[in-house]
């Protein structure tokens, strides 16, 4: 890890540029991203960092969005409705325009949600937009969207950025993109339509895409307000971080998938699941949570985590219940008759990052007490096993299951997907958790992955922003940076 000196001796070549930037204490938000340019991408076509989604999320509004406590809010839908049986949305849209001032119609809107689910589309809530059954445009100003089957926390998928509605490259607030400097956007507020309001508008948002260790440099300098996007890879840098007074490191509660997926073979160990579940077995979950430093991070074993849709008991494995070296011992005497006598050396990619260095140490130590070896690779090269770090967008046991179905690239099972299917087109709760009880039964005998613990999603707050608060899908509004803005 950087120590503080070498940190110290970087922050002039991070900060020549923004020499005479505006103090986050006063005038616009300074909002530094972990990523590349921020940019207005169509998530259908074009993968989303956490700059443009932070752009998508402030200057291309859903239907719906979240606010500062992750609950649901409006969006460009003023009002909806949702039928008593769960299967239709009705969405009536507010008056909102395109910036060229043209009102955004129930049309465009539908358009755009079912380029999401069309071929070719590499929408990551594609698989989730799976329980959609038609999308319409009743009126102008009315869209309805039938599902299959009931699906809670729908709303949820369409909060996220990737459901962002665009038109020819551009969004429909309620920030407007004002002006770019260099990599910097600038973010206009919505003005007020009522005039004898009191309450003033929030500030405009100047959004970059940084380095980790950039963004933490300016923060330190008091030349950014706000970082968001850190994640395990850079918490080190972080936690190491001199912060000005008042400041604080903030973790967002997120759930999701934090672990190693298995990439497929048709021969070899690997193809066993007994060779996966006992390198799964061997790895000390506990000792990476401790190392990634993350406050209330646990050690977890099952693919859900417990609760989500009310699936109160996740499958695990038999041997959760066993000690380290129990685990060990059984690891090695699973592998000994697959591997006959010859050896087990594993390539793991994931990208660059101290925490995730921390974390792959951690993960060659345990399997050397197996007598397996690994090495580290870079996330494009061809390897065993692959990093999965994504937060979920909503809370559905699908969408952890829906990574393993197979066609994804990842080890998969049929039997598990005709659960799955069955899943997608219950007509009550009860058949639907039981559908996905057994795809998620299926797939911890499979062990196509191997859980570590929920991901880690960390933000440096300047105490200038008491409107941020940590939520459970780690999106803060723009508008609601600063408490009492509308």
């Amino acid at each position: 890890m950087p120590s503080r000196t070498l940190l110290a001796a970087a922050l002039a070549a991070f900060l020549a540029a923004g020499a005479g930037c505006t103090p986050p204490d006063a005038g616009p938000i300074a909002v530094s991203a972990v990523g590349g340019t921020p940019r207005l991408a169509n998530p259908s076509r074009d993968a989303v960092d956490p700059p443009s989604a932070y752009l998508l999320q402030t200057a291309a509004q859903g239907l719906v969005r979240f606010d500062a406590d992750g609950d649901i809010s409006q969006g460009l839908a003023q009002s909806w409705i949702i039928s008593d049986d769960g299967l239709r949305y009705t969405f009536r849209l507010a008056r909102a325009k395109w910036p060229d001032g043209t009102p955004i119609t129930a049309d465009e809107v539908v358009a755009r949600l079912k380029a999401v689910s069309a071929p070719g589309s590499r929408n990551p809530l594609k698989p989730a937009m799976g329980a959609v059954d038609e999308i319409v445009g009743m009126t102008e100003e009315v869209l309805e969207i039938g599902l299959k089957a009931p699906r809670p926390n729908f709303l949820q998928l369409l909060a996220q950025p990737d459901l962002a509605i665009l038109r020819n490259g551009t969004g429909a607030g309620p920030f407007r993109v004002a002006g770019q400097t260099g990599g910097v956007l600038r973010l206009s507020p919505p003005k007020s339509d009522d005039e004898e309001s009191d309450r003033r508008p929030p500030p405009d948002v100047l959004l970059r895409g940084d380095s980790a260790g950039a963004a933490i440099a300016r923060f330190e300098q008091r030349q950014a307000a706000l970082v968001l996007g850190g994640t395990a890879a850079d918490l080190p840098l972080a936690r190491a971080a001199r912060v000005p007074g008042g400041a604080s490191l903030v973790f967002d509660p997120v759930a999701g998938l934090f672990g190693f997926a298995f990439t497929p073979v048709l021969e070899g160990p690997l193809a066993s699941a007994d060779a996966r579940q006992a390198l799964s077995m061997a790895v000390d979950r506990a000792a990476i949570a401790v190392a990634l430093g993350a406050p209330n991070l646990q050690p977890r074993e099952s693919m859900l985590p417990p609760g989500v849709e009310g699936l109160a008991a996740p499958a695990v494995p038999a041997w959760t219940g066993g000690t380290m070296p129990m685990r060990r011992a059984l690891a090695a005497r699973t592998l000994a008759p697959l591997l006959k006598g010859s050896k087990l050396h594993l390539r793991v990619a994931l990208p660059e990052g101290p925490g995730y260095r921390v974390a792959f140490a951690i993960l060659r130590r345990d399997w050397a007490a197996i007598g397996v070896t690994a090495e580290r690779v870079g996330p494009a090269a061809p390897a065993d096993l692959r990093l999965v770090d994504e937060v979920a967008p909503a809370s559905l046991a699908s969408w952890y299951l829906r990574h393993f179905e197979c066609g994804g690239g990842l080890v998969c099972d049929t039997a598990a997907d005709q659960a799955m299917e069955a899943a997608r087109n219950a007509q009550s709760q009860d058949a639907r958790r039981a559908a996905l009880a057994e795809a998620d039964r299926i797939l911890a005998g499979a062990a196509p992955f191997i859980e570590i613990a929920a991901p880690v999603r960390w933000s440096l707050v300047a105490p200038r922003l008491t409107g941020f608060r940590p939520n459970p899908f780690g999106r803060h509004p723009a508008g609601e940076l600063v408490r009492g803005s509308p």
